[in-house]
Order: structure tokens, then sequence, then C-alpha cells
């Protein structure tokens, strides 16, 4: 193989996810300006094929169901062989191969991907399994990305730090879209109840929930390799302050409308968290 030719392939796969992230997330491309160069290539090739397959199941194109296993198996034949005429799939294994993870990880997320196009609500056990699937493991992707090439032996010690704060990540993105989650897409991700029936007391429970799943993530952060600390506070101040701003609006606030952080509070709250010693 013409190792030039595969080097300028490959940087054209990176580039092309890195599109697709820029795209969709404000927040994620806020936080990746902190993070070293090192890693954010590798981190918005992570994000970029998540994207795709969050637009796949939520209907960006007709038989998401075909579209889905399609883009499993495009993923997993990638990591076989290092190689995808699909450019975000191949960003993505590019990113697998060189920091340490595979099927392991992404068989699990598709897994919860497969759980949106049929689960229209969730018992403790199978959003548990969800969870794991869809936030989890991208934490711990990024996590693999963060230890590279040098740290990698601390891996165990770290992921469930990883794992909790992608924990509350998702939980946070419930919350959030409770009303949109049950009007437009007819999923309900709390167990024992649904956006109607949802009560007061069940929602500050489910606030608390993340809270303290956010505080245990937070925990872990010193842990990670310097240079990305502080990336990863400004993640985790931004969904801080929009679980601050849900448990304010509370349960009717969060039916009406879809609770927000405005780009320039969000500025503030990455300067203010680049600024702090940590």
């Amino acid at each position: 193989m013409d190792e030039a030719a595969r080097e300028r392939y490959t940087a054209a796969a990176h580039a092309s996810a890195a599109v697709v992230i820029a795209r969709y997330s404000s927040s994620f491309t806020l936080a990746s300006r902190l993070m070293p160069r090192r890693v954010r290539r590798d981190m918005a090739s992570v994000y970029g094929l998540v994207r795709v397959a969050d637009e796949v199941v939520d209907g960006a194109g007709s038989a998401p169901a075909a579209q889905l296993a399609a883009l499993e198996r495009e993923v997993e034949a990638a990591l076989g062989y290092g190689f995808s005429t699909n450019l975000v799939v191949h960003a993505f294994a590019d990113t697998a191969h060189r920091t340490g993870f595979g099927t392991e990880l992404t068989r699990p997320f598709f897994a919860s991907m497969r759980a949106d196009l049929v689960a229209a609500s969730h018992s403790a056990a199978s959003l548990a399994d969800y969870i794991h699937g869809s936030a989890e493991v991208v934490g711990l992707m990024c996590l693999r990305i963060y230890l590279a090439p040098s740290a990698a032996s601390r891996y165990d010690e770290l992921a469930p730090g990883a794992r909790a704060l992608g924990s509350a990540f998702q939980k946070i993105n419930f919350l959030r879209d409770l009303a949109y989650d049950a009007g437009r897409l007819g999923r309900s991700y709390f167990p024992d109840t649904d956006a109607e029936t949802m009560t007061a007391e069940q929602f500050d429970v489910f606030v608390s929930d993340a809270e303290a799943d956010l505080a245990a993530g937070r925990a872990s952060i010193a842990g990670l390799p310097r240079d990305v600390r502080r990336g990863v506070y400004v993640a985790a101040d931004v969904y801080g302050e929009l679980l601050t701003r849900l448990r304010a609006a509370g349960l009717a606030g969060v039916r009406a409308e879809r609770v927000r952080i405005p780009a320039w509070r969000k500025l503030g709250l990455a300067a203010r968290t680049a600024a702090m010693p940590r």
C-alpha cells in the first residue's frame, strides 16, 4: 500500500468527521478548543460517527434499521481491515486502531442505537444498558484517546469516572429533551413514568441522580493527563450549568420549552473554567 496515499486519505477522512460534528454540536466545538491538538482530531472522529448513527436512528434517511445495520457492518469491517470507503467510518477506525479500542465498545453502542428504533419506554435495567451503550462507552472511547499513547495502563483506574461522566451527560440530555423525545420521537427514557405522567417529585429524583453522576465524574477529572483536564472540566461545567437551569425550571418548565444555555453564557463558562487553577 502507498503510505503517502493512505496518509492523505486518512487526513481527508478525519477532516470530514470534523465537519460533521462542527455542524451539529457547538458545545463540543467549544470544549475541543481547550483540548490539546493531540486529541482533537480523534475526538471529532468518535463524535462524528456517533452523530451519524444518531441521525440514522432519528430518521434523517429511509429504512433506519437497515441503514443502522449497514453502518455497524461498515464499522466492524473497518476495525478489521483498517480501511473504509466511508470517510467518517475510516476516521473512526483509524482512531480506534491507534488508541486501543474495538468492538467491546462499538457493539454496546450499536445495541443502544437499535433500542431507539423499537423501545418507546424503558425499565430500570434496560435503561442502564441503554445508557452504557449510548453514553458510557463514548466516555471510554474518549478516555482511550486521552491516555494514548503513554498512559494506557491507567485505563482501568480511570474508567469508572469516564463512565459516570458519560452517564451524567446522557441523563441531563434526557431531562432537557423530555418533551421533544415524547412528542416528536415517541420515546421515554425514565423508568416507571413518561412525560405526561411524571410527577414533580419524580423529576427531582431524576435531577438528583444526574447530579450524583456528574459529581462522581468531575471528581475523576483530576486523574486525567494534565493537558486534557481543562477541556473536560469545561464540558462538565457546561452540563452542570444546564442541570442547574433544569432544576430551576422544574417539570412544568421543561415540559413547556427546551431549556438552553445562551452562547454568551457558554463562552463565559469556558473562559472562567480555563482561567481557574486546577
